[in-house]
């Protein structure tokens, strides 16, 4: 592996996971992110304004920019219920464009929120000295944008309000060693995720800034190699209350995203708050100590040039083969096999293993659903390393069952 991916990295640096354009070194990507970072920081006004939409120019781009409360006031002035309505989907569509608007979109919007657009003038054209989906994730950090189709971990330490200050400490440093440890793990294997995580006092939500099927593919092997390098260290440890026991969830569902103020800079990293924190949040509390949760969902997600419907069960069987790609890697000093992942269920009379949907409640009595999942990873010269909880193992789970199609591999 290239030693550089090692080395601590500047803000500049999470930009660098997007292609380069053709003809145009990375030193001077560099300087062009920087000139049109600049550009927009003035606009921004430490967290006055957001940008709502943009375009790009011949020399630059045009933008709308208007105070932060616009997203509430534009909803709420309108005349009647359903104009309301209207404009609320209106708004929700627009924040959820991942990328810029034609020339006669970003006029169409810029009537509909009566916004005048702003010019940016750059020495260079976007397209060509950045590349647009560069431009598009630099203009994120001065806006909010609405995600549907981006997968999210929540890891739990069990027990952690218990602990003193002190052991909080050290297990939430031997967490964010894991995080680190299986981020390194797959840059061996040329996979670099451009992770984002933030603290929820107990444990981490971790999130690939990349969206898509291969990225979300990329951040549910992160969360395999996480707990793999998390049970391999309380096996090691000689005090079990410096490593956390872990419980995990995986869902993709719905949330805002943005960037706050950090001094007088937007933060390098996003926050997220929305649909699928909310329904991690209520799955974690249900989780047990060692449990794997994933939710149940239904979403459109970009694979290569194509968006296809993926639910659950589909996601689950679309990790399967790039799991492939990982054999060999060494993990506690032995070689990986075989990686297996599944949702679990009952065998049938027939002798075959189908999958269990669970559902659980909220202390407000909202239900949601969730499958229980395994991770077995199959070492050479090693004991296995088996993650999550088997179904014998799941009576103290307040959940009922519901039950559902499907295969799922067999269980060991």
């Amino acid at each position: 592996m290239n030693e550089e991916l090692r080395q601590r990295k500047s803000w500049l640096d999470g930009f660098m996971a997007y292609a380069l354009p053709e003809g145009v070194s990375e030193g001077e990507v560099r300087q062009n992110i920087g000139i049109l970072d600049q550009r927009l920081y003035a606009l921004w006004r430490l967290g006055e304004n957001l940008i709502y939409a943009w375009t790009p120019t011949q020399h630059g781009l045009s933008i709308l920019l208007a105070p932060h409360p616009l997203l509430i006031e534009f909803v709420r002035s309108a005349p009647t219920e359903v104009e309301s309505t209207r404009r609320a989907d209106f708004l929700s569509k627009l924040l959820a464009r991942q990328e810029h608007l034609s020339a006669e979109e970003f006029d169409r919007v810029s009537a509909e929120l009566q916004l005048a657009p702003l010019h940016v003038a750059l020495p260079y054209a976007p397209g060509v000295g950045l590349g647009l989906p560069l431009v598009a994730a630099i203009v994120e950090r001065y806006g909010i944008r609405l995600v549907d189709d981006r997968a999210v971990i929540l890891l739990d330490a069990v027990g952690f309000s218990l602990l003193t200050p002190l052991e909080q400490v050290v297990q939430l440093n031997s967490l964010s060693c894991s995080v680190n440890a299986a981020y390194a793990k797959l840059l061996d294997r040329e996979i670099n995720i451009n992770f984002a995580r933030t603290t929820t006092g107990d444990g981490f939500y971790i999130w690939n800034r990349m969206r898509g099927m291969a990225a979300n593919v990329e951040l549910y092997q992160l969360m395999q190699f996480i707990l793999a390098d998390n049970a391999l260290a309380r096996e090691r440890a000689v005090r079990k209350l410096a490593v956390p026991q872990l419980r995990a969830c995986f869902h993709v569902g719905s949330h805002y995203e943005f960037h706050q103020s950090e001094g007088l800079n937007p933060t390098s990293f996003s926050y997220l708050v929305g649909q699928v924190t909310i329904e991690l949040a209520r799955m974690i509390d249900r989780a047990l100590p060692g449990q794997i949760l994933l939710g149940k969902f239904k979403t459109q997600m970009r694979d290569g040039e194509t968006q296809v419907e993926v639910n659950s069960q589909d996601f689950v069987e679309r990790t399967r083969a790039p799991l492939q790609k990982l054999n060999g890697l060494a993990l506690g000093g032995s070689e990986i096999d075989e990686i297996a992942c599944y949702l679990t269920g009952r065998r049938d009379e027939d002798g075959e293993f189908g999958i269990n949907e669970y559902e659980i409640h909220d202390k407000h009595g909202r239900p949601y659903r969730v499958y229980n999942a395994k991770i077995n990873i199959h070492r050479r010269d090693g004991e296995p390393i088996y993650l999550g909880l088997r179904e014998d193992d799941l009576g103290a789970f307040k959940a009922s069952t519901v039950s559902g199609p499907g295969m799922s591999a067999l269980p060991l």
